[in-house]
């Protein structure tokens, strides 16, 4: 038997060996309503995306993977909580205008913010927001420590900032009204954000969130002409988006350079995907998937998913997992050593990003309710369970049932054909839409009792 000092100072030894090896940073660059066909690392594209390619191929490329919502807020309230939206009560936009807004972050449901800073994270959110106007709703009371961008759910131009006539830019809770492209703003002030936290040795957590290439289309004009020279059989509409898109490729690239010269980017695990597909009205193109944003067809929800951390994720791998945005939630936490709360609906990637399998199904489930004459405040659903998709696309219109493996642009609903997957779909539906309904959507005081 070996002397007890002998073995404590294995243990020891063992100890200070795992010591030091630092946790990873976590970044998560978010896009708003970048098709999955503007994206041309999935396929020949009119819209070239070098950088985030480039991103693509140095990290795992996914196939299959959706946005948690058809629309803005609900699908980042999904990925910043790891739940489904309704559970978190927002099952819709939230708007600046209280008479149109469809949802309310309930208050107490810890974010992804809240569950790496008990860990010892420094968090951060750049970009836009739209989860809250005002207390207690507003980032820093959400669990980042920073918070550098738009309150609002979207601006009426890129240069001006404003959203029917407010300023919702913010640093924490000071008004600024910087200057600028909000694009070149945000990644701006991301790289400074890198810059200062390549000065010390705390983990963190950032996420970035675009608002390009969200509609008004305004893309810089420098940009503008490059598309134009490159691609002049392009129409206006199509070459403005592209122009947009490829700007925000274009500071994606500068961003990940800072990253690299900070020497953060080795131990990084970077994220890029979008928060639904494409608006087809302002020529986004989310091919080769049926229709766009706010539609429960599958062009609504594929998105641009891609995951890179040097060293440890392998280089060119693909993966057909499907799954959903939010799972970026667990999978960070285990990443830095922390067990995911099981009340979450998210499922971690860990197992896939090691070049394993996720054996587990799940239901994926999404709901979108919003006002308007098209829709009245209603919510419209939809559900896939393997192979099978149940869904709506309007409150009004009849459900319809497709076989995803054999038929992935939904062309035919099998409604009425096979009632035996009818039955276990909507059946699970219903409980997905109960579980929902236990969560309030609106703030108390506007419209309580």
């Amino acid at each position: 038997m070996k002397p007890l000092a002998f073995i404590l100072s294995s243990l020891l030894i063992l100890a200070s060996s795992f010591a030091a090896e630092p946790r990873p940073n976590f970044l998560i660059i978010y896009a708003d309503d970048l098709g999955y066909g503007d994206v041309s690392t999935y396929h020949p594209s009119d819209c070239h995306t070098p950088n985030i390619d480039k991103l693509a191929a140095e990290g795992m490329l996914f196939q299959n993977m959706r946005a948690n919502c058809t629309v803005c807020s609900p699908s980042r309230a999904a990925l910043l909580t790891g739940r489904f939206p309704d559970r978190v009560g927002v099952p819709g936009v939230i708007r600046t205008n209280p008479d149109d807004s469809w949802g309310y972050l309930a208050p107490g449901i810890p974010t992804i913010g809240n569950e790496l800073k008990k860990v010892g994270y420094k968090t951060a959110v750049i970009g836009k927001w739209h989860l809250g106007l005002d207390s207690p709703n507003t980032p820093n009371e959400r669990g980042f420590d920073l918070f550098h961008g738009f309150l609002g759910d979207m601006m009426d131009s890129y240069t001006t900032h404003l959203r029917q006539g407010h300023n919702y830019m913010r640093r924490n809770a000071e008004v600024i009204d910087p200057q600028g492209h909000a694009t070149d703003i945000f990644a701006g002030w991301a790289a400074d954000y890198f810059r200062e936290r390549a000065k010390e040795k705390q983990p963190f957590f950032l996420y970035l969130a675009f608002n390009a290439p969200h509609f008004p289309i305004e893309p810089p004009e420098e940009w503008v002409a490059k598309v134009k020279a490159r691609a002049p059989q392009l129409d206006e509409k199509r070459a403005m988006n592209a122009a947009l898109v490829e700007h925000m490729d274009d500071r994606i690239g500068k961003l990940l350079a800072v990253l690299k010269e900070t020497g953060l980017d080795q131990n990084t695990v970077v994220a890029f995907s979008s928060d639904n597909g494409g608006s087809l009205p302002h020529a986004q193109n989310n091919d080769p998937w049926r229709d766009g944003k706010t539609s429960h067809y599958d062009g609504g929800l594929r998105v641009p998913f891609m995951v890179r951390w040097p060293g440890h994720i392998k280089a060119g791998s693909h993966s057909d997992y499907v799954g959903l945005n939010f799972d970026l939630f667990p999978t960070f936490l285990e990443l830095a050593g922390v067990k995911p709360a099981p009340e979450l609906d998210a499922i971690s990637l860990v197992p896939i990003l090691n070049g394993g399998t996720i054996d587990k199904l799940r239901d994926l489930y999404f709901v979108r309710r919003d006002g308007g004459a098209s829709i009245g405040g209603k919510s419209y659903e939809a559900l896939i369970r393997g192979d099978w998709k149940l869904m709506q696309n309007s409150p009004y219109s009849p459900l319809e049932l497709y076989n995803l493996k054999n038929d992935p642009q939904e062309k035919t609903s099998l409604m009425g054909k096979v009632p035996k997957v009818f039955k276990e779909l909507s059946e699970a539906l219903r409980m997905h839409v109960q579980i929902g309904g236990a969560t309030p959507w609106q703030k108390p005081e506007i419209h309580g009792p």
